[in-house]
Formats: C-alpha cells, sequence, structure tokens
C-alpha cells in the first residue's frame, strides 16, 4: 500500500519561504510521477508541481514558475520536495503531495484525477 507523508508546512510573512517534503513508502514502480497540489476552501485542487521521479523533468504551474523549486532526494527518489521562495498571501492554502503510476505525458497536465495517492496536507499560510 502505497503512503504518502508531508512535512513543512506553516506560516511565514510574504516573501519568506518554505520547503515542503513528502515521503512515499510501498512503492513498486522504479519511476513514477510525483508532485504538488494546494487547495483552499471553496475552490478546486490545482497542481502546482510535477517530477518524472525517472528522469527528473519538472512542470510548474504558472503562478510559481520562477519562485518554487521541485526537486526529489539523490538517494530515495520516492522523496520529493517543494522549495517555496518569495511567498505571496495568494499562495496561502492546504498542500497535497500526489503521486501517480508510471509516467505517462498526461501527468505534467498536472489534473488532480489523474494522480493516484494523496497525502494528509499540510497548511502555507502566508502572511501580508
Amino acid at each position: 500500500q502505497v503512503r504518502l507523508v508531508e512535512s513543512g508546512g506553516g506560516t511565514v510573512q510574504a516573501g519568506g519561504s518554505l520547503r515542503l517534503s513528502c515521503a512515499a513508502s510501498g512503492y513498486t514502480y522504479s519511476s513514477n510521477c510525483m508532485g504538488w497540489f494546494r487547495q483552499v476552501p471553496g475552490k478546486e485542487r490545482e497542481g502546482v508541481a510535477v517530477i518524472y521521479t525517472g528522469g527528473g523533468s519538472t512542470y510548474y504551474h504558472a503562478s510559481v514558475k520562477g519562485r518554487f523549486i521541485i526537486s526529489q532526494d539523490n538517494a530515495n527518489k520516492n522523496t520529493v520536495y517543494l522549495q517555496m521562495n518569495s511567498l505571496k498571501p495568494e499562495d496561502t492554502a492546504m498542500y497535497y503531495c500526489a503521486a501517480a503510476d508510471g509516467n505517462s505525458l498526461r501527468f505534467r497536465l498536472m489534473k488532480s484525477d489523474e494522480f493516484d495517492y494523496w497525502g494528509q496536507g499540510t497548511q502555507v499560510t502566508v502572511s501580508p
């Protein structure tokens, strides 16, 4: 059974930085796609960034490109990070780690229904 555990959320002032971590266990695939989504109450969950753990390709939502960096642990490719810099109040949301089996190019579109596994979420709050 695949399990995703996130950590690293919190409260920060605008312009600050946070780093989220996600550790996946129980994976049988040698490569997959892992990513981060976020959701605020009353809105749909949106994809923030994804990484293909086999080749390392990354994709970002336009609103975070140049500010956020998704990466994977060199020793354990099923551990991914989201470095969030220059945070803005509009980045405030519950952030979820997600994983999808395989490496379909569809995953780069970051549609939540394409992802098979989800973490419990970690809250990120950016104050003005």
